[in-house]
């Protein structure tokens, strides 16, 4: 057998690329070392250390980085998580329930300003309900742990600030009345108990997502694939050869979850919630690739950049290697 390249990749545990993790699906001319660790744990230390060659990384991390002259990452158009984020905005039962206009002159916590999630929150509520992110006193702390900071360093935009309380969590000064209401990716630990006086802003959020969908095209994209712009150098032929993988994987992963005779994961209606998306977003529900999720990445960067997430406005195709962005044909 060939020598093969030795690559170490951490990411989450997601069904989608498991196949690639576990080897079942290879990754042509590759020794895979595949590291599983918590998102939080992943951005944290390749953002600081760059521990492997290959990572998961949050879309805006990355982003914030190469708009401030960091052209250590390049990225491969792999979009590992993607999720709708009018879910993602927290309230207390007795606040702003289903009218989001009233958090203007408010305050909100936020776990970083460079969430890719607080990035589309913060663009929804400007861009659909008005509340702009001067009309916001801005708090930024750990979700339900203390002690988080920033991850990357800020250039906020003029008439912006942000009170940063890293002695507490969003869970408690959303309960203890200090916000008025949290963005975050993450469930906040007193809405999970029953009877919680924490709610969701928009209690009926799957609704607003579909029509905004339909409305917009955008399925907003959370973490991208990138590798280190020195790995890359020297090895180009990696990039594409990990997406041919993560591509197959991901369709493994697809037909598991249509498997309605005998369900794969422990979900009621899990195969009629895929038919639904397939119906809103396409055969593929979770496309790779530039083409696809071109109106997605151009609304993110409009948003980041006016939110002071990236410095200044990116163009999509300088985001991913270039051996990417075509395809040959037979």
């Amino acid at each position: 057998m060939p020598n093969r390249l030795p690559v170490t990749l951490a990411i989450n545990d997601y069904d989608h690329v498991r196949d690639v993790i576990s080897g079942v699906v290879p990754v042509e001319g590759v020794e895979l070392n595949g590291l599983n660790y918590s998102v939080e744990e992943i951005f944290h230390r390749f953002t600081r250390y760059r521990e492997w060659d290959v990572s998961e990384l949050s879309m805006a991390k990355y982003c914030s980085l190469r708009a401030a002259g960091d052209d250590s990452l390049v990225a491969v158009p792999v979009f590992i998580s993607r999720s709708f984020r009018h879910a993602a905005i927290f309230v207390r039962d007795d606040g702003p329930v289903g009218r989001p206009g009233e958090l203007a002159g408010g305050r909100i916590g936020i776990p970083e300003w460079t969430v890719t999630a607080s990035v589309y929150a913060r663009g929804i509520l400007q861009h659909e309900f008005g509340v702009g992110i001067r009309d916001v006193n801005w708090v930024q702390a750990g979700t339900n742990e203390p002690g988080r900071v920033e991850g990357v360093a800020l250039s906020l935009p003029e008439g912006v600030s942000i009170e940063s309380r890293p002695q507490d969590t969003l869970n408690d000064l959303l309960l203890t009345g200090q916000v008025d209401a949290v963005i975050s990716a993450h469930s906040l630990t007193e809405f999970e108990k029953p009877n919680s006086r924490i709610v969701r802003l928009f209690p009926d959020y799957r609704t607003l997502e579909e029509e905004w969908f339909q409305r917009t095209g955008v399925f907003p994209i959370m973490h991208v694939l990138v590798l280190k712009a020195d790995f890359h150098r020297a090895h180009p032929w990696v990039a594409m050869n990990l997406m041919t993988a993560f591509e197959t994987a991901k369709q493994r992963s697809l037909k598991r979850m249509l498997d309605w005779g005998a369900p794969r994961i422990p979900v009621p209606w899990s195969a009629a919630n895929n038919d639904r998306g397939r119906m809103l977003i396409g055969a593929d529900p979770w496309p790779y690739g530039v083409e696809p999720n071109r109106k997605t990445l151009e609304t993110f960067l409009d948003w980041a950049t006016e939110q002071g997430v990236c410095a200044k406005r990116l163009d999509v195709d300088d985001l991913f290697v270039p051996e990417t962005l075509d395809h040959f044909a037979i």
